[in-house]
């Protein structure tokens, strides 16, 4: 996260960023789903997608939106603009509370008494001197289920997150392997994390989007692991052109598939894990040694780690193998 100390000054002050800045418009747009976001963790040969990822990358869709809004305002009175949309050191939500488009719960995400938590949301700078509105009161009240619902205990108190141990953070941002205590915690979930969202109780408010480009495709909605573990590098690409899962690449993302695997519980699922030993990636090696170390009798994977520890020339990879072996001495692998 060390990209967040980059430009604090200007996340601290918009006038940093822009000197020209008089007022800041604050939009949100509605990303609810049309079913529970949850459903597919109680199927473990499936993969979770967070949300927000299963169709088009909202940047683009937002960031079109936000030209139009922009341009109006600017042929209306004259007045420079600038559109920001999650890229630029900007705090949208503080920022969106004081809007009063919402406040920022205890799980540290926008609420919005229309749309509950499914909110994207987006910045327009401008130069023209605008009244502001009024801020949103805090309206979680004594509520506490989205702390309460984290796999991994990523809120050390009420509105403040750990991101080294949110699941949103590790799937996506984080580049090496994937904490080993985690690890076990993650279930099913590849990209993103949806849990403290959907449980908030304000989500009975909550819309169906009607944006059609951020309508959950079919094929994302709960993937098969399996056939997700099959992908290489092209077929990534391929089947995730537009989404916002292509932008963590095929390392990082493959290396979620395994995990997920490792939780399945399911040693059929180990057949898609082997292939994935010999995959160019170290990241993705060592990921497929987990994941087979939980699904493999002790006796096999002990067997397949003599065959291959030798032969494997990264350290963090060699390092993978000896864990898990270590671990299926003191009774780790049935």
């Amino acid at each position: 996260m060390a990209w967040m100390a980059d430009r604090a000054d200007e996340r601290a002050d918009p006038v940093r960023l822009w000197p020209q800045v008089r007022s800041i418009l604050l939009l949100g747009m509605n990303y609810g789903p049309a079913q529970d976001p949850l459903a597919s963790l109680a199927r473990p040969e499936r993969a979770t997608i967070s949300v927000y990822a299963r169709n088009r990358d909202y940047h683009d869709i937002i960031k079109g939106k936000l030209k139009q809004v922009a341009s109006l305002l600017a042929s209306a009175g004259g007045a420079d603009v600038k559109v920001f949309v999650d890229t630029a050191p900007v705090m949208e939500k503080p920022l969106a509370a004081a809007a009063g488009l919402g406040w920022q719960g205890k799980h540290t995400v926008l609420v919005s008494r229309a749309f509950g938590s499914w909110l994207f949301l987006g910045a327009i700078f401008t130069t023209a001197d605008l009244p502001a509105d009024a801020p949103e009161r805090d309206r979680c009240g004594s509520c506490r289920r989205c702390l309460d619902i984290c796999p991994t205990a990523a809120f050390p108190e009420p509105y403040v997150l750990d991101a080294r141990r949110c699941i949103s953070y590790l799937t996506i941002e984080h580049k090496g392997p994937i904490p080993r205590d985690l690890r076990p915690l993650m279930g099913n979930r590849v990209f993103g994390c949806d849990d403290c969202l959907a449980v908030c109780p304000w989500n009975k408010f909550a819309q169906q989007a009607r944006e059609v480009r951020l309508a959950a495709r079919p094929d994302l909605t709960a993937p098969s692991l399996a056939a997700l573990a099959r992908l290489d590098d092209a077929a990534f690409r391929q089947f995730f052109a537009g989404s916002p899962v292509k932008r963590t690449g095929r390392e990082r993302f493959i290396r979620n598939v395994l995990v997920a695997i490792g939780n399945s519980g399911l040693p059929s699922l180990a057949q898609a894990a082997l292939p994935l030993l010999d995959d160019p990636s170290a990241l993705v090696r060592g990921a497929a040694v987990w994941a087979l170390s939980r699904l493999l009798p002790r006796g096999e994977f002990t067997a397949l780690a003599a065959r291959r520890i030798d032969g494997e020339e990264d350290a963090a990879v060699r390092e993978e193998w000896q864990q898990a072996l270590q671990e299926s001495v003191g009774g780790g692998l049935a």
